[in-house]
């Protein structure tokens, strides 16, 4: 299940930080590749790699990736004739508009007694004839002419190998490792050629040489100016794959730990506090080491807490709620270290001990979600119900998974359930004004809002939380207010603090006044107080993406993905950090572009 079941509303703040970048994903990448090598010089290359006379072929033909879509109206479709090649809607076999070469190969000697003009004419004429061959799907024939012109040409000309990279690409089988041979020949003539490492990076995604792959379309794309939407999606594409086969490897080897403090609090905090547990008289040590981990929660010691119930377990409860209680929060731990198996396992006993149990079924529900199966997260919510339909907490938490799921009038009515139940739980109004905004209902939230404020003057998260809704508004001096008020209520209480304010604080700041110091400055405070917060992490990685500081921000990603509870975030942690390796390499490649791109990303 997300985590929104659990953190009411935490997690959602992760998640808006983690898509941040894809919503700004130009802005990034130029902001990104202009800061590796700021000190570069020379002007941006911002025309296509055609040369004027090259009648290049179209980038994907049969057997390439996807086709490149125009985005221009009203312009003229270019032909076979135009000359930089024909656009790649134009798929149909055209008929030869050049005449064919019908000269003899020439002899190693033969060719070096020719003139150089001689040399460069027959080499252009032959490249036409290839040009022709290949507009009319002869691609064996049209390589040969290729060939022929590279053989003859006093000094090849780049698109001699990229066209015939194209043929490579389009005969049956195609031959992807001469692809990659004839691009690497073009690209050492011209490194800034489009068509090229579009070329490449097809027959290596093709080969399984992803990181390679990712290099030559992450270039592609910049180089194209970002007018290449082909080029783009092919980058989230490898990137995808690259990420999800190393989130996979992470995952075998990966010991299992749990996830920060902010986190962990969040998730016990959705839950109503439990009845104090009474321990049965003689108590055995099993009973005594539970009773030692339950008072480790309440002190937020969860470490210990974990420790403790395990061994409780092992040593024997000697009453059934006892052992319930123990396979719950045993259970729960499992959960949070991402033992999906292992939490249903736990839970299900704990129910078969205590059907009456309701909050077991309640963590169940929230396992079967994790696994992507909503039907039994329902199954285990009515069945809470039957055994208590006056728990608040049930309806608290099934108001969660319909507000995951986007249904957010439903939510709204088990929010209001649970609250008509249990009016003095902060979350339940929290999460219903939440609820009520997503249902653009914006005016109800913010009363609903105004009330919770009114009605809990001492707890930070629904100053947090109207924040949040007052920057998404982008009324940022409200929701900077609200940010500093929901941390000065937290430096007031006792216990660990909530970190989110601060990171929230931070986040408002860089999109009201780009005040990217004082973001991080508040991002650091609150690593401080909690070293593995999620969101701090996560938004540390981003406002290094955009200052230009690509080495800290991967070292970010990188941190990000170790403490990653799930395997999607993992995966995104992971792609966030080689797409930015791969802009290093771009501009470690191109230190010129870096004073062009830099002018671009400040106009973005």
């Amino acid at each position: 299940m997300s985590s929104s079941t659990a953190e009411s509303g935490s997690s959602e703040f992760l998640s808006r930080v983690q898509n941040f970048l894809a919503e700004n994903k130009k802005a990034i990448i130029i902001g990104t590749a202009a800061a590796v090598l700021a000190a570069g010089g020379a002007a941006y290359y911002l025309s296509t790699t055609s040369r004027p006379g090259d009648a290049d072929l179209h980038d994907l033909e049969k057997g390439e990736k996807k086709k490149e879509k125009k985005k221009s109206k009203g312009k003229k479709k270019k032909s076979v004739k135009d000359k930089d090649g024909p656009l790649l809607e134009e798929r149909q076999p055209k008929p030869a508009e050049e005449p064919v070469s019908d000269e003899p190969r020439l002899t190693p000697s033969e060719i070096q007694a020719l003139s150089t003009e001689e040399r460069t004419k027959r080499a252009a004429t032959l490249k036409a004839s290839g040009n022709a061959a290949y507009a009319q799907r002869k691609f064996k024939e049209a390589a040969e002419f290729y060939t022929r012109a590279i053989e003859i040409a006093v000094k090849p000309e780049a698109v001699f190998y990229s066209n015939r990279a194209a043929c490579y690409i389009n005969i049956s089988p195609p031959d992807h490792q001469k692809v990659v041979d004839d691009c690497n020949e073009a690209l050492k003539l011209d490194s800034r050629y489009v068509k090229a490492l579009n070329r490449r990076a097809t027959a290596l995604e093709a080969l399984e040489r992803y990181t390679e792959a990712l290099r030559d379309y992450t270039a592609a794309t910049i180089l194209d100016n970002f007018r290449n939407e082909t080029a783009a999606q092919s980058v989230e594409r490898v990137l995808r794959i690259i990420s999800t086969q190393e989130a996979a490897e992470i995952l075998k080897t990966r010991e299992p730990r749990l996830p920060s403090h902010t986190f962990i609090s969040s998730y016990f905090a959705a839950f109503r506090p439990r009845p104090e547990l009474v321990l049965p008289e003689p108590s055995t040590t099993g009973d005594n080491t539970l009773k030692l981990a339950v008072d480790a929660l309440a002190a937020r010691d969860y470490a210990h807490a974990m420790t403790l119930v395990n061994e409780s377990l092992e040593q024997g409860i000697s009453w059934d709620a006892g052992r319930a209680e123990a396979l719950n929060l045993r259970g729960t731990f499992k959960f949070l270290l991402g033992d999906s198996a292992g939490a249903k396992e736990d839970l299900e006993n704990s129910i078969k001990i205590l059907p009456s149990f309701t909050q077991s079924w309640v963590k169940l529900a929230s396992v079967h979600m994790e696994q992507a199966d909503p039907v039994n997260a329902f199954k285990a919510f009515d069945s809470a119900i039957e055994h208590d339909p006056r728990d608040p907490d049930i309806y608290y938490h099934r108001g969660q998974v319909y507000f995951i799921m986007g249904q957010y009038a439903e939510a709204a009515e088990n929010y209001t359930k649970s609250t008509n139940l249990d009016d003095n739980f902060v979350f339940s109004h929290i999460q219903l004004a939440v609820a009520q905004y997503k249902s653009e209902s914006t005016s109800t939230s913010m009363v609903t809002f105004r009330k919770t404020l009114k009605k809990f003057p001492d707890r930070s998260e629904p100053q947090n939380y109207y924040g949040e809704l007052l920057l998404d508004q982008q009324r940022f001096q409200d929701a900077v207010e609200k940010f500093d008020k929901a941390i000065e209520l937290e430096e007031k209480s006792t216990g660990p603090k909530n970190v989110l304010p601060l990171v929230n604080k931070g986040l408002a700041l860089y999109q009201w006044k780009q005040d990217v110091e004082a973001a991080m400055t508040l991002c650091d405070e609150a690593l401080v107080i909690d070293p593995e917060c999620e969101a701090a992490i996560a938004t540390l990685a981003q406002l290094n993406l955009q200052i230009g500081n690509i080495p800290k921000a991967v070292e970010m990603f990188s941190q990000h993905a170790d403490i990653a509870r799930s395997e999607p975030e993992l995966i995104n942690a992971l792609t966030y950090k080689y797409a930015s390796q791969a802009q290093i390499e771009f501009v470690n490649e191109h230190p010129d572009m870096a004073s062009q791109l830099s002018s671009m990303a400040r106009a973005i």
